[in-house]
């Protein structure tokens, strides 16, 4: 018997509590889905949710009755969110498909855990998990666990005609769980799925997108997915830039510790073009803060290895940070993956390290005129103001920062009265 019962996640108070809450009168509720495939599978575990036999607005009434607060976070197709010692818990109904459209689906409740587990999508998300730890399969998950296997359940193509975004979601789970060559059948209806992917929002593909390339390493998958025609149909500024640069992405990410970054993977895949970068935030639909990082890598200057620090400062000043330091990070990945094979790239991998860590450290220097100086100085307003501020702090900045206010008064003065 496969069994999840001394899984820490498995023993906190919170969750006995919902198992104490459900598990009577004749009704059930089990975990179901992420929690017991990465405890199967050695990963961590963040959210627990649950499967249940009782309708939603008994597992309120329930919930109200215990003192546990209750959220309708998805009441119409059976979820409610409970929220136990300050710990969420989704607990949904039993359910079976009505009708799907491919972008949503009518559900029915129901009592019959082989049916709920065959509606749902990977076999490997639908294992369950009893009161005593006992799990559950009605679909092969627990071999393809085993296998790390992602397939979808019953007929590829019927499941990803339910949901379209399944076809995402497939190539996101297979980067994230998956191991060695992608499920033939589940590939082959997501390649002749793939223009569907059209009918759905940005927001779901960019979401799915987005989990896929936070995943340890997302390359063989986005592989895969140019091999099927998928990655061009959603990005199709990937198609003749290509993905070449994400294993040597990931490797530096591990070398160096950075943080897994989504948006620095894509900057990888796609060409440094503020025009196509900009309408491609407009398409997906990209957070504010998002379409903002793109434009500031595209707009930032190319960082050559041989740059001495006084001009990477200057570049910094007129640039900003954000942007150079993803054209210097994506270089220097590049870079040190060039050196496994020519020990001649070592020196350059070096550099861009020297130039990665000052821009990280670098702070804006405050320019110490203002407006108000050059009025002080006899000029009248207008735009004669801002195009002697404009000059005084180029001049500033050639020369490093390294001008002091008086020196540059002095010059104001003079500049002034020259007219």
């Amino acid at each position: 018997m496969t069994s999840v019962a001394a899984e820490p996640w498995f023993e906190v108070a919170s969750l006995r509590r919902v198992f104490e809450l459900l598990n009577v009168d004749g009704g059930e509720v089990r975990v179901v889905g992420g929690a017991i495939r990465n405890s199967l599978l050695g990963l961590p575990v963040s959210d627990v949710d649950l499967a249940t036999t009782w309708r939603p607005e008994e597992v309120a009434a329930r919930a109200k009755a215990a003192g546990i607060k209750s959220v309708p976070t998805g009441f119409d197709h059976g979820t409610i969110t409970l929220v136990v010692d300050g710990t969420p818990y989704e607990v949904t109904t039993l359910r079976r498909d009505v009708a799907t459209d491919g972008r949503r689906a009518e559900v029915a409740f129901g009592t019959d855990w082989k049916a709920d587990a065959e509606r749902r999508d990977f076999t490997i998300n639908a294992l369950y998990a009893a009161r005593d730890g006992e799990v559950f399969d009605y679909v092969g998950g627990l071999a393809d666990v085993e296998t790390r296997t992602v397939r979808f359940i019953g007929n590829a193509a019927e499941r990803v005609a339910e949901d379209y975004l399944r076809v995402l979601r497939f190539f996101r789970f297979f980067a994230h769980y998956g191991h060695g060559r992608p499920d033939a059948e589940g590939l082959r209806a997501c390649a002749q799925a793939r223009a569907k992917l059209s009918t759905l929002s940005a927001e779901r593909v960019w979401g799915e997108t987005k989990k896929l390339l936070s995943a340890a390493d997302p390359g063989r998958a986005l592989l895969w997915m140019r091999q099927a025609g998928v990655l061009s149909e959603i990005l199709p500024e990937t198609e003749k830039w290509g993905i070449d640069a994400i294993p040597g992405l990931v490797t530096a990410e591990r070398i160096f510790s950075w943080e897994p970054d989504p948006l620095l993977r894509l900057a990888a895949i796609v060409p440094p073009d503020a025009e196509r970068l900009e309408a491609m935030a407009a398409r997906l639909r990209l957070s504010k803060a998002e379409g903002t990082y793109f434009g500031r890598f595209a707009n930032a200057p190319e960082i050559a290895s041989t740059l001495a620090d006084a001009a990477l400062d200057r570049l910094l000043y007129r640039h900003g940070t954000d942007g150079i330091i993803v054209r210097i990070r994506l270089s220097l990945a590049s870079a040190r993956r060039k050196s496994e094979n020519d020990p001649a790239f070592l020196a350059e991998t070096a550099a861009f390290q020297r130039l990665l860590a000052r821009a990280e450290k670098w702070r804006r220097p405050v320019f110490p005129l203002g407006g108000a100086d050059v009025l002080k100085a006899g000029v009248a307003a207008g735009p004669k103001v801002g195009e002697l501020l404009a000059e005084l702090e180029n001049f500033w900045i050639e020369r490093n920062f390294n001008v002091d206010r008086a020196t540059l008064v002095a010059r104001l003065e003079s500049m002034a009265r020259a007219g």
